[in-house]
């Protein structure tokens, strides 16, 4: 099978093309992709609107490996954890409890402010893996983030067990594990923080946006989902 270097965000990525060198996506509108054009690389999967083909590369083909498909593998992160414990450095990604629920969360904006919307995935609490895609509004991409997290927290129905949320928003990390001034948004703030302090065990990892990880993905389309079908809704209307 055959994979063109792209440029996603900073990174040199591979990317899974037909025979005409164009990109294979799913139904989601996402592709595969690879971080080094070897056998046995491992398989993430990226929005396909945020990859770009580089000037001048050619199709190589090789036969890749396993897809990335663990929460806790595919976050890199030292976690932080809030709650109770707010501001405490938590323990690495491999000490998180086997039955512990993972939230994956993120906003989207069209303009900043613009039409904004958040998407959801949340993992470990019940059967299967439930998602969220809701249109805000007109927003700013930190309430959006904010309002990501407000929601995911909200659909989690067992407090007592170890949560873990990951968050591409350093501020919103911040302003809920370091304890940083709020200077907007303070409602908002507030009303999270308090929410924060109803679970037993809470932990956020910062993950990096926009490169390959495969959830991170899928909560960015969710949002962006979100805003697109509004805005097809206006047109028609």
């Amino acid at each position: 099978m055959p994979w063109l270097r792209h440029r996603l965000r900073d990174s040199d990525v591979w990317a899974k093309v037909d025979d005409n060198a164009e990109l294979i996506k799913d139904a989601s509108g996402r592709v595969e992709i690879v971080y080094k054009p070897a056998g046995g690389a491992r398989v993430y999967r990226a929005g396909a609107r945020n990859l770009t083909a580089a000037p001048g590369s050619e199709p190589v083909s090789f036969e890749a490996g396993e897809p990335a498909e663990s929460p806790a593998s595919e976050a890199r992160p030292a976690a932080a954890s809030a709650g109770k414990s707010r501001g405490r450095a938590a323990g690495a990604a491999a000490a998180v409890p086997p039955d512990a629920i993972h939230v994956w969360t993120d906003g989207a904006c069209s303009g900043n402010p613009g039409r904004a919307g958040l998407g959801v995935v949340i993992l470990g609490d019940g059967p299967g893996q439930r998602e969220i895609s809701e249109y805000l509004g007109e927003a700013t991409n930190n309430i959006a983030e904010l309002t990501a997290i407000l929601r995911g927290l909200e659909s989690v129905s067992d407090r007592n067990r170890t949560v873990v949320v990951y968050s591409d928003s350093q501020y919103s990390i911040g302003l809920l594990t370091q304890n940083w001034k709020a200077k907007k948004n303070i409602e908002l703030v507030d009303q999270l923080r308090a929410l924060c302090k109803t679970f037993r065990d809470l932990r956020f990892v910062k993950v990096a946006g926009h490169a390959g990880i495969a959830l991170n993905e899928r909560v960015d389309y969710l949002a962006t989902s979100a805003v697109s079908r509004r805005s097809n809704t206006d047109k028609t209307v």
